[in-house]
């Protein structure tokens, strides 16, 4: 049996009559950028994050762009994120002209090591991009008291966690703005690029319609250097079908970790995936850590039977060629590079079945056998 890291084809098969008829509506309607379909969808999604306002973008990364240059951060300046996450976070950054400062991770959790927050803020210091990464928040309320107390925004990359918690505060609402991303493999997925910032704060709320719309004001008229950073209406429209159905596919994506936990951690060598007291984990991944520098040999194992996996992710943005400038070198975040070169993530979506996440289990035992 094979086994898909994602499957998308049951679920959008099951949506598939909503999905067909919102596609004839649009068609019919010609309203295609921003409009009633991007409207509807933003009140849902900011009721769904518990919070004032959603504004929809054309990427996650838009949206982390968004967000900085709505801050009006720029060269000279500097943003406190870590080195173990997608390219996007530290990348949107530099592209702003300010320097990416990192900070090394929590070995449990792969989020941003709060300990070490303080001590990377100086007067240079206009924002923290803290990563909820795998689908677990960061500790949300130490980053938020550092923040407080130094004056320094916080953005939320919340690309993996869309209805995760830290106690009752929703992932992209506790900090000043939040960043989602509807790539088709994230929990909540689009059909193509698309994102959206969240925030309570109306003036970041104005500033990032503006940004989305190449900093226009009025028709014409710009104050403002933003981007074309809308969100399609499509893909607006598509997001809201999938929406009500979210919290039942978060259910089922906890549902098999749970399990894995259970056939898992009995007497194989593995670190497996930790939910901190107070959070809820959407699992976006399943990632284990495989010790004894033996994570490559297991991928061989797992593609020779195929059964999908991948890793999330094998180089730290501070040993990243494009990052030399920063003058950084192996050694600089252990944990991070620890990280990089122990993980590995195993099929979880919601529709995965018992007997291919048995299929899963089974095989990864007769590695270890």
């Amino acid at each position: 049996m094979t086994v898909p890291l994602l499957d998308l084809s049951q679920q959008h098969q099951s949506l598939l009559p909503e999905l067909r008829e919102a596609f004839e509506a649009m068609i019919v309607s010609g309203r295609f950028i921003l409009g009633p379909h991007v409207e509807g969808f933003e009140r849902k999604l900011a009721d769904y994050c518990h919070a004032r306002h959603a504004i929809g973008m054309s990427s996650g990364t838009d949206a982390i762009l968004a967000a900085l240059m709505a801050l009006n951060i720029g060269p000279g300046d500097e943003v406190v994120t870590t080195p173990f996450t997608f390219f996007a976070t530290a990348g949107c950054i530099a592209r702003t002209g300010a320097r990416p400062v990192f900070i090394d991770i929590e070995p449990t959790t792969f989020n941003l090591d709060p300990t070490l927050l303080a001590g990377a803020l100086n007067a240079r210091t206009k924002a923290i991009i803290p990563i909820h990464l795998f689908g677990q928040t960061a500790d949300m309320g130490t980053i938020m008291r550092i923040a407080r107390r130094a004056g320094v925004p916080v953005i939320e990359d919340a690309a993996q966690a869309i209805g995760a918690r830290d106690g009752n505060d929703v992932a992209g609402a506790i900090g000043d703005m939040g960043c989602l991303s509807f790539y088709p493999s994230k929990n909540l997925s689009a059909l193509g690029d698309a994102g959206a910032c969240v925030t309570n704060n109306p003036e970041y709320n104005e500033r990032l319609r503006i940004m989305r719309t190449h900093g226009e004001v009025s028709r014409y008229h710009h104050s403002y250097i933003g981007g074309n950073f809308r969100i399609d209406a499509i893909q607006a429209s598509i997001l809201s079908i999938k929406l009500p159905h979210l919290e039942k596919w978060t259910l089922a994506r906890r549902a098999n970790a749970k399990r894995y936990h259970e056939l898992l951690e009995q007497d194989l060598p593995l670190v497996l995936p930790v939910e901190m007291p107070g959070r809820y984990h959407v699992y976006n991944q399943y990632t284990v850590r495989v010790p004894g520098g033996r994570r490559d040999e297991l991928r061989r194992h797992l593609a020779a039977h195929g059964i999908g996996h991948e890793v999330y992710y094998p180089v730290p943005l501070h040993l990243q060629k494009c990052f030399e400038h920063l003058g950084h070198q192996v050694g600089d975040f252990p944990q991070s590079e620890r990280a990089a070169q122990e993980v590995l993530s195993l099929p979880i979506f919601p529709e995965l079945q018992r007997s291919q996440q048995d299929e899963v289990i089974r095989v990864i035992r007769e590695f270890y056998r």
